[in-house]
């Protein structure tokens, strides 16, 4: 069985509590209706978890509940497209999408904090997955210095192209420890102390992915450009990593409203 996650709906933004997709009660039944955008791998899954709001105002806390739809079910639309990365994602369109009580997931209206803790062990892992793409960019770019050469020498050999990949390195680094970090706190109960820790890796991988990145691509001039060269499509994943659930700016100024990583502990 294939699952997917229907969360994110057109004005959310990085937003988990905005949540306009409803849920109403119809007997012992679930009647949704809503808009879910880049459901990732919507267009192929068999079942999707849907968010939706069983009370409140679209912004609210509570009230917000987990159900499982079948991808098949009437009423159930999706739009299938590529993602940036070479991923796959779908519009997902409830329209009179009936659930029965086997497909309430928990307490209905009080599914927030599982959803939080969801979204925040998935940045622990694409932090993860972000420092082994960047490994992969710095390494391929230290090949091309020792072997692409201007000048009768290898580029490799000019210090000021050492200095730049030393940096690449040293945002390599940085990366990898708070996604360490990340994966060790994934695992703290405590919201207060888990979410700065997770802000402030996902800050630090969206630093280090733009100057690793970049770097990457200048370093191999224009072999860095094409579609048929490796480092472009990391960079792509990069980019799409840096988006999900919240990017470098948002988690910083999520971060800062926490009272920072070692900071008050106000959620």
């Amino acid at each position: 069985m294939l699952l997917a996650f229907a969360h994110v709906e057109p004005q959310s933004r990085y937003d988990v509590a905005d949540v306009a997709t409803t849920a109403r009660r119809e007997g012992e039944a679930w009647r949704l209706d809503g808009s879910k955008g880049v459901v990732l791998h919507g267009d192929c899954a068999d079942q999707i978890l849907v968010t939706a709001r069983v009370s409140g105002e679209r912004r609210d806390q509570d009230g917000i509940g987990l159900f499982l739809v079948n991808a098949n079910a009437e009423g159930v639309s999706r739009r299938g497209y590529p993602t940036q990365d070479g991923l796959r994602a779908a519009e997902v369109e409830l329209t009179g999408v009936r659930v029965g009580p086997d497909g309430v997931l928990g307490v209905p209206g009080r599914s927030l904090p599982s959803i939080e803790r969801a979204v925040e062990e998935a940045l622990a892992a694409l932090c993860a997955e972000g420092v082994g793409i960047m490994a992969s960019m710095h390494e391929l770019t230290l090949d091309y210095l020792k072997t692409r050469k201007q000048f009768g020498r290898a580029i490799g050999d000019f210090q000021v192209l050492q200095h730049r990949a030393a940096d690449m390195y040293i945002a390599l680094e940085q990366a990898r420890s708070m996604a360490m970090f990340a994966t060790m706190m994934a695992a703290e109960p405590d919201p207060a102390e888990r979410r700065p820790a997770i802000a402030a890796a996902k800050v630090q991988i969206g630093r280090s992915r733009r100057k690793i990145g970049q770097e990457a691509i200048q370093l191999h001039g224009g072999i860095g450009m094409t579609t048929e060269y490796k480092v472009g499509h990391l960079l792509k994943r990069m980019t799409m990593i840096d988006v999900l659930f919240g990017d470098a700016d948002m988690h910083l100024a999520e971060l800062a409203r926490m009272g920072g990583l070692f900071g008050s502990r106000a959620v």
